[in-house]
């Protein structure tokens, strides 16, 4: 297998934090370069035409290239440790959490990043008003957060799930994008430092 990947964007994070998590070591990595455009290539287009990373390209030749998929097809070869949870109700549950979080938190934060950072106007055709709307949900995607980590070590209850490595990702991510974390979100601040204190962050 190869793993094509991007760095510190946020995708390709995501899905070595899943193979840290899971104690499987790393594919062959194949740095693509998107500062230069290296994903936007004739040759990498052929790979994956969303043109976008990361991609994992199995010893068949198939190309898998939504992170999610990734991280579903890792699970399947290696079950333990479960990120995606064993019983139908965890399932149910994790799978609920991680996309309240992925088409909320994650990417409102994506979004402002894409359309208001100027490292992005020559990527994006940048709409600085869809930056601003994105920029005041952000608030209420975190307390949606926040009032589930309440009463929970993790997002899912007191193990770590898929569900906290996107939403601890998006959490990151708010730096380059510029947004603040209010002091008052004194449970995402806890959980956060503990993700951050685990060895599979550093990936």
């Amino acid at each position: 297998m190869k793993l094509y990947d991007g760095g510190r964007a946020p995708n390709p994070r995501r899905v070595r934090i899943f193979f840290a998590e899971k104690g499987v070591p790393l594919p062959e990595l194949v740095p693509v370069d998107m500062t230069n455009k290296e994903h936007k290539t004739a040759a990498f287009a052929r790979m994956n035409p969303s043109q976008r990373l990361p991609v994992l390209e199995l010893d068949d030749g198939t190309a898998l290239a939504e992170t999610m998929a990734i991280c579903r097809y890792l699970e399947a070869l290696h079950p333990e440790p479960s990120l995606f949870g064993r019983e139908a109700k965890d399932q149910a549950t994790i799978e609920m959490w991680n996309r309240r979080i992925e088409l909320g938190l994650f990417a409102s934060v994506t979004a402002v990043f894409r359309h208001s950072h100027p490292s992005m106007a020559e990527f994006e055709e940048q709409v600085p008003e869809w930056a601003q709307a994105n920029r005041e949900q952000i608030e209420d995607h975190l307390w949606l957060l926040e009032l589930q980590l309440a009463g929970n070590d993790f997002v899912c209850g007191q193990t770590l799930t898929v569900a906290d490595i996107t939403a601890g990702i998006a959490i990151d991510f708010m730096k380059p994008a510029k947004l603040p974390l209010p002091e008052d979100f004194v449970q995402i601040r806890r959980w956060h430092s503990a993700l951050s204190g685990r060895t599979s962050w550093k990936a």
